[in-house]
């Protein structure tokens, strides 16, 4: 067999490599297409508003009685892109990026906290001119949805907490201990930190390209950057000092409300549905089986099909 030339090597090399590098040099673009086919696939267009010099951005789509979906921590409104395409046929399905997350506004000067997020959501709403509405919130955006209907029941039609905190964990969830022990979970410095994050908020972790991982964690530390500058700046002002408030709240809710939970959520413990259910008069709740933190993004249909029930007063 005829030896062959470093050159020729080098050129193998090269013509190998070159269409690696691009699928990766295109990670951003594949994302953001995936993105952009979700919301045309749910039928919503990406808006935003300016409130007091602070940009919101959101997505829109569909008519009928309004739906507001809240996301949460670490999070943005493409956590609801998969939940949102069952509604838009029959109501108007709007998910805001919450100031200081996703693509709206992120400024040191932004509180980041609980109840000033209510008091953004509620200029949010002024400013769409919306009146009565659905609203549903997930995780830390359970917390705001659930603090809003409390300080504004007039204005909530009916009310769904998806795996929400905002109540003291009676069981302590695998995050909890994992904080108390010094490890965040939520600080993402390598694709070793992420897997291990993903094993915590899915009961089976998306299978992705190892190229589009790498994108992901790069987005993941920027995030986790911007969260560290804010914890930073807000460090000794209180920041979430009222990560727990809702809990003393929970009676003043009036309107019917929802409680989803995944059964294998391991970042807030399933024994906090219990204490919603309690402490909200006109609740139910549905446990959905092999599903982890982010039942919009693991269990779409499944809990779509068990919210869209519920705000037809359909029984299951």
């Amino acid at each position: 067999m005829e030896k062959l030339s470093k050159k020729t090597i080098f050129c193998i090399i090269l013509i190998i490599a070159l269409p690696i590098a691009s699928i990766i040099s295109c990670a951003p673009y594949l994302y953001n297409r995936a993105i952009e086919g979700e919301c045309k696939d749910a039928n919503l267009t990406i808006k935003s508003v300016d409130i007091q010099g602070v940009k919101i951005v959101y997505a829109e789509g569909g008519t009928g009685d309004t739906i507001i979906l809240i996301h949460g921590l670490v999070g943005a409104k493409n956590f609801w892109l998969k939940f949102a395409k069952y509604f838009t046929p029959n109501y108007r399905v709007i998910i805001p990026d919450l100031p200081g997350y996703g693509e709206s506004s992120k400024s040191l000067d932004i509180n980041i906290n609980i109840m000033p997020q209510v008091e953004k959501l509620n200029s949010f709403v002024k400013e769409l001119k919306l009146t009565k509405f659905h609203l549903a919130g997930l995780s830390m955006g359970g917390a705001i949805a659930g603090n809003y209907a409390a300080d504004y029941p007039e204005m909530v039609k009916t009310l769904a907490l998806f795996a929400s905190s905002g109540v003291n964990e009676p069981q302590k969830s695998e995050a909890i201990m994992l904080m108390e022990k010094g490890t965040n979970p939520f600080v993402i410095k390598d694709v070793n930190d992420y897997d291990k994050l993903m094993e915590l908020l899915f009961y089976k972790p998306p299978k992705m390209p190892s190229f589009m991982k790498k994108y992901l964690v790069k987005q993941a530390m920027n995030t986790t950057r911007d969260f560290l500058i804010y914890e930073k700046e807000w460090k000794g002002k209180g920041l979430w000092n009222d990560w727990n408030i809702l809990e003393s709240k929970l009676y003043k809710i009036t309107a019917p409300t929802l409680i989803v939970w995944g059964d294998f959520d391991r970042i807030v413990n399933i024994s906090c549905v219990p204490v919603f259910e309690k402490n909200i008069r006109n609740s139910k709740s549905v446990i959905i089986k092999e599903c982890g933190h982010i039942p919009s993004m693991e269990k779409p249909q499944e809990a779509a099909t068990q919210y869209l029930a519920f705000i037809k007063g359909i029984k299951i």
